[in-house]
C-alpha cells in the first residue's frame, strides 16, 4: 500500500537534515517506536505498540537506512517486524526527502507499507488514515525537538505527542475518513476523461 504524506517543520534546512541523521532522536518522535538496539551499520532493532480501541500490535522488528544522499537531501529507510501474538507482519519502505520551504524545512514521505495475517484485515482506508494520524504526530514531536534543541534545551524533556493508542487514533483517523467522504458528496461530479 502506496501512503504519501507532507508536513512543514519551522527550523533550516541544515537543522532538520542533521537531525534525521540522528536515529536515536528520530526514532524517540514516532509514536509508539522505541528503539532497542543499535546494531551497527545503519541497523537498528526495536518495537512499534499501536493501538486502536480494543486492538493493539505490537510488533518486534528491526529498521536499516538503506541510503542517504546529502546531496539531495533524501534517506531511504527499509524496516520489518512480526506482531509478538503471531496476528500478522509488516514491511516498510520509507523514502522521505527535505527541502527549503518558507519559514523553514519540508519534508515529504513516501512509504510502501505491507501487511500480512490477521493485521491486513483493517483495510486500506484504515490504515491510511492512521499512518496519517502518526505522521502528524511525528511531525508535531520533530517541530517540539528541535525548537528545544535550538533553544539549548534538553530534547529528551520536550513533552510528546502521546503513544499511538486508544480510542483517540481511532477517533482522528474515523474524522479523516468521514472527511474523505463529505468531500465526495458535496464537490461536483467531474467524470474521468477517457
Amino acid at each position: 500500500m502506496q501512503i504519501t504524506n507532507q508536513f512543514q517543520v519551522a527550523q533550516p534546512l541544515e537543522a532538520v537534515w542533521s537531525f534525521f541523521g540522528d536515529v536515536p532522536q528520530v526514532a524517540a518522535c514516532l509514536p509508539g517506536t522505541e528503539l532497542t538496539t543499535e546494531l551497527g551499520d545503519d541497523r537498528y532493532g526495536g518495537t512499534v505498540s499501536i493501538g486502536l480501541g480494543p486492538i493493539k500490535l505490537d510488533f518486534d522488528g528491526g529498521a536499516e537506512i538503506t541510503q542517504r544522499d546529502e546531496e539531495n537531501r533524501t534517506i531511504s529507510v527499509a524496516a520489518s517486524g512480526a506482531d509478538r501474538k503471531g496476528r500478522g507482519q509488516a514491511t516498510l519502505e520509507l523514502n522521505a526527502s527535505l527541502a527549503d520551504a518558507a519559514g523553514g524545512t519540508s519534508v515529504e514521505v513516501a512509504m510502501d507499507l505491507q501487511l500480512s495475517g490477521p493485521a491486513a484485515q483493517y483495510g486500506r482506508g484504515l490504515v491510511s488514515d492512521i499512518t496519517a494520524v502518526l505522521l502528524n504526530d511525528f511531525a508535531a514531536n520533530v517541530q517540539n525537538r528541535l525548537a528545544a534543541m535550538a533553544e539549548g534545551r534538553d530534547p529528551d524533556q520536550v513533552e510528546q505527542v502521546q503513544a499511538a493508542g486508544g480510542l483517540a487514533i481511532g477517533l482522528r483517523a474515523a474524522g479523516m475518513g468521514l472527511a474523505r467522504v463529505v468531500r465526495r458528496l458535496a464537490l461536483p461530479y467531474r467524470p474521468e476523461a477517457v
